[in-house]
């Protein structure tokens, strides 16, 4: 039995396929199935139904997928024992961000990451949180910057920063004059929210459930960026909530337009996440705090209300 063997082993219980688990494993094919039927005849078992299209793991296979993962993370821990002695931080470093985060924080940390830890290679890529989550579980990702907590067992999760929400609330508007609001102010039925799948719309769905009952099908209008949002608030088709990063940037016409609410203030708390496994956490630290040496001078506020990110989930932390 060899560590190769329980990598293919479970890249074939990820993708049910073969051919397509070779792909991703950079072998043939042939060479993958035989690695595998070794193992199968090794142990005396078969770990898969061939029969069965898409491949299905068989009940003895389930169990040794199971312990395979433990396996193959344990032999990557060796490979973290043996960079931190050497104090080396370098090498493939896999970083997922939800897309509400994506475009405000990454610009104000890559730079100084990359110029302060060159020999690692950052791959970063945008997801919702419902993908972080599974390709965190199947190792896909090292580590993701998302809104929590996610109540996740086998994930655990370090908090960046809390961030308020803020209203961006049109000139004609009833509570353009106030100088800060509550969520009761607001008119539930002409709230702009982004699509569904993103758990900032989540937050304001469950902020306003925590202030009374009503349905979702209140919030009749929905965009796939803030951007758009804005520009449908202008044109008096209602108002929107922001991330507070990303008022920021705003033009400062429109930045007369955001009010904050009253405190305690409603925020999400954006965290990094990563498997318990805790594998490469000499990089994910040293991204923590890179990250933390320049938010300090964007973002402070203590007196927040923590809404959940939870989809369909009413209550605060």
């Amino acid at each position: 039995m060899t560590i190769t063997q329980l990598y293919y082993v479970l890249a074939v219980a990820e993708h049910k396929n073969f051919t397509l688990a070779a792909e991703k494993c950079f072998v043939t094919q042939p060479t993958l199935s035989m690695q595998i039927q070794k193992l199968e005849d090794e142990l005396e078992v078969l770990i898969f139904d061939r029969s069965k299209k898409p491949i299905q793991l068989t009940e003895i296979g389930q169990k040794i997928v199971s312990q395979a993962k433990n396996i193959v993370n344990e032999s990557d821990r060796i490979k973290d024992i043996v960079d931190q002695q050497k104090g080396f931080i370098g090498g493939e470093f896999k970083v997922g961000i939800i897309p509400t985060v994506m475009p405000t924080l990454l610009p104000m940390f890559l730079t100084n990451f990359v110029n302060r830890y060159p020999k690692v290679n950052l791959i970063i890529e945008e997801h919702n949180t419902e993908e972080i989550i599974k390709r965190l579980k199947n190792g896909h990702l090292d580590v993701a910057i998302a809104a929590t907590p996610l109540e996740e067992d086998n994930l655990k999760e370090i908090v960046l920063y809390y961030e308020p929400f803020v209203a961006y609330i049109p000139e004609n508007n009833r509570n353009f004059d106030k100088t800060e609001i509550d969520i009761n102010d607001l008119d539930l039925d002409s709230i702009l929210l982004l699509q569904d799948g993103h758990c900032f719309r989540d937050g304001i769905l469950n902020l306003c459930k925590n202030k009374g009952n009503f349905t979702d099908t209140k919030f009749h209008i929905e965009s796939g960026s803030f951007e758009t949002l804005i520009k449908l608030a202008d044109e008096g088709l209602g108002t929107t909530l922001l991330p507070y990063l990303h008022t920021l940037d705003l033009k400062e016409k429109d930045k007369l337009k955001l009010r904050h609410f009253k405190e305690p203030r409603p925020a999400r708390e954006v965290s990094l996440i990563f498997p318990k496994s805790e594998l490469k956490s000499h990089i994910i630290e040293a991204l923590r705090s890179t990250i933390a040496g320049v938010i300090k001078g964007a973002i402070a506020f203590h007196n927040v209300e923590i809404i959940s990110p939870l989809k369909n989930k009413k209550g605060v932390y």
